[in-house]
């Protein structure tokens, strides 16, 4: 299917949060289909999968084919979409901008010759980063700044377009600014009906994108990983190994990637981050209010998502939860939403996190 009319995929797929929610390992035949399809692409016998322990919205599992050891997503949703063969020439893409990303071994979304799109990678033996995080052992100041520093580089890359990439890696839309708007009026919609943002609040959020619209008029998209957090950048308590999880890779505006760190840490840490970007490359003009407007809509999609996967009502040993688990995280949603909010109204420095 196409992505044109989808800002988010987690929440506006048709099969909306489909693999957010908590499930069980995946079924005994489809991991058979997969180990036939391997043996098929790889041209040998020996192929051996277990549960690979992913947190996103992909079946995942650690293999072995042929005596290399890989990693194994499997996109099965009732949409047939076949980003995950976009995602695999992205990858390429940023490695080819000096990005360490896992080297793509195999990937087949045609959906010919078994129900489900595949995608076999590099298996990096480090954690994600938010494993550290959580040990409140990661050395931030260090990492952010090299955070900073990588997203300065892929944004090297300049692709056609504007948003959710094609097959052919161009953006669906000729202005950012209708990516931006695509579906806020629906994400706004939901937040309120389910009791996040009341009738006001999003009066306000509406009243102030509008008179900053034309911030939002930028001539050409850069690259945006778009879903950029530490559980999904590989390494150790002190370097970067790799990031991953390109799925949602747009061509969209420069503080987007810095604005969705924010959207998880605080002045400090964004400070770092900032530090490490402007050591490559110059900040953009309006910087501060582009960085808010972009934290803003990253909120919104990040609250509809947490508020329709039931993220709220999770215990603390989910991921993306620290201390206080659910009702923790729907206070600091709230808040965040609030201070992008004021940031645009008052362009605020960023020590306001």
């Amino acid at each position: 299917m196409s992505r044109k009319d989808i800002y988010y995929w987690k929440c506006d797929r048709p099969s909306a949060f489909h693999g957010t929610q908590t499930r069980g390992e995946p079924d005994l035949a489809l991991q058979s289909q997969l180990v036939e399809e391997l043996q098929r692409y790889f041209h040998c016998d020996s192929v051996v999968l277990s549960a690979g322990g992913g947190q996103g919205n992909h079946l995942t599992w650690v293999g072995r084919v042929d005596g290399k050891e890989m990693f194994v997503r499997v996109e099965n949703g009732p949409e047939m979409d076949g980003q995950l063969a976009v995602e695999s020439a992205v990858l390429e893409l940023v490695r080819g901008v000096g990005v360490s990303t896992p080297q793509v071994y195999g990937c087949d979304a045609s959906r010919s010759r078994v129900p489900f799109a595949w995608q076999a990678l590099e298996k990096i033996s480090a954690p994600d980063l938010n494993h550290w995080y959580k040990q409140g052992v990661l050395e931030l100041p260090n990492i952010a700044f090299a955070i900073g520093v990588e997203v300065a580089k892929w944004q090297a890359l300049t692709l056609p377009g504007m948003g959710v990439l094609d097959g052919s890696l161009k953006g669906f839309h000729s202005r950012y600014e209708d990516y931006y708007h695509l579906r806020l009026d629906q994400h706004l919609g939901f937040l309120v009906q389910r009791g996040l943002l009341t009738p006001p609040e999003r009066s306000a959020i509406e009243a102030v994108i509008n008179e900053h619209a034309s911030l939002l008029r930028i001539e050409h998209g850069c690259f945006v990983h778009k879903d950029l957090a530490l559980w999904n950048i590989l390494g150790t308590q002190s370097e970067i190994q790799a990031f991953i999880d390109f799925d949602d890779a747009i061509s969209g505006d420069t503080m987007d990637d810095l604005s969705l760190l924010a959207c998880f840490h605080g002045a400090a840490f964004l400070e770092r981050a900032f530090d490490g970007y402007q050591s490559v490359r110059p900040l953009p003009e309006e910087y501060r209010r582009r960085f808010w407007l972009h934290l803003l809509r990253n909120m919104i999609v990040k609250a509809v998502i947490r508020v329709g996967a039931g993220y709220f009502d999770r215990a603390g040993d989910f991921f993306l939860l620290g201390n206080g688990g659910g009702e923790a995280l729907r206070k600091f949603t709230q808040a965040r939403l609030h201070l992008a909010l004021e940031g645009i109204e008052k362009d605020s420095e960023l020590s306001i996190l």
